[in-house]
């Protein structure tokens, strides 16, 4: 969306979303590919940056498909920054880099044991999944 103008975010959005939201990799690469197609004339850097990260848009698809609505979003990493920028501004000034580490180190720690323990992020029925190795549950080329 930063690559085009604001009255564009509505059009690029109804192009992209369907892109995530199909049934399987086959169909998501026709829909990225309808996407450029049609983006090409009009928003023609969007169109190349879609063609070109092709392989890193559609990764989530190689993951069993209980996984692809947590894969797709960055909004757990965000959150876990905003966590981060938080703490360390009540900090305000660290005395040197070790002591920056050693924070974000105990968040990370922190996050990892409630992910854990807590609120799961992927159960470990799942991950076992991914784990065995590629099955049904993947779409292979």
């Amino acid at each position: 969306l930063g690559h085009a103008r604001k009255d564009q975010h509505g059009l690029l959005a109804a192009l992209i979303r369907p892109i995530f939201n199909a049934e399987n990799l086959d169909q998501a690469r026709d829909r990225l590919s309808e996407a450029v197609a049609h983006l090409d004339g009009r928003l023609g850097k969007v169109a190349t940056l879609l063609e070109d990260a092709e392989p890193d848009i559609l990764a989530f698809y190689a993951f069993p498909s209980s996984h692809w609505r947590k894969l797709r979003s960055t909004n757990p990493l965000e959150r876990f920054n905003r966590e981060v920028g938080r703490r360390t501004d009540v900090v305000g000034i660290f005395p040197d880099d070790r002591s920056l580490i050693r924070l974000a180190g105990m968040l990370c720690i922190e996050q990892n044991d409630e992910w854990l323990v807590g609120r799961g992020y992927l159960s470990a029925e799942s991950i076992s999944l991914v784990l065995a190795g590629p099955d049904d549950h993947t779409d292979k080329e």
